[in-house]
């Protein structure tokens, strides 16, 4: 069982800016569609943990749902999901030890972490093994932390680092207890 996060942020640390919005991370021209190694990420998970309001971004894109694996919203104030993402989307709320012994049951046992509240809640439960951050060059001055407040400090070592397009550093950490 594996819990990765694959997320960018800006050189300060935000995965969206003042107004909660991420056009900011198509600042750098990718004319050949790049996809800096999401495609190979993404087809190696089983199922994606996310938040209520990532969830909701995802849902307000102007494009075709894009998972192809089972989705589980983590939130305990969204009540139910629409009908037209009924067939994709399972909510999830409790414990996050729970949570992922109801996502394991279903046969999913890779899953991808997504959106800061979610991803801050795992790793106060030390429950992240991999983060592969994308690091866009630009400083946004203020908007949704990747982390947040930790009760301890959590030690990873890197793996692994690309470059892409002579601008975006990619670095992939492997938790360590």
């Amino acid at each position: 069982m594996k819990n990765s996060v694959f997320i960018a942020t800006s050189i300060d640390g935000f995965i969206a800016d003042k107004n909660d919005n991420i056009d900011w991370l198509h600042s750098i021209p990718n004319p050949s569609n790049n996809d800096m190694g999401y495609n190979d990420f993404i087809s190696s998970m089983d199922g994606i943990v996310m938040g209520r309001k990532t969830f909701q971004t995802v849902c307000n894109f102007d494009i075709e749902w894009p998972y192809s694996i089972p989705v589980f919203v983590l939130s305990n104030s969204l009540k139910e999901i629409d009908d037209k993402y009924i067939e994709k989307v399972k909510l999830v709320k409790g414990s996050l030890t729970n949570v992922l012994k109801e996502i394991h049951q279903q046969g999913c046992k890779k899953l991808y972490i997504d959106g800061g509240s979610t991803i801050q809640s795992f790793l106060k439960e030390k429950l992240i093994d991999e983060m592969t951050i994308t690091t866009i060059p630009i400083v946004l001055g203020g908007g949704i932390p990747l982390f947040g407040d930790l009760p301890h400090s959590l030690n990873f070592e890197c793996i692994e680092t690309n470059i892409y397009l002579d601008k975006v550093v990619q670095n992939k950490f492997r938790f360590v207890n």
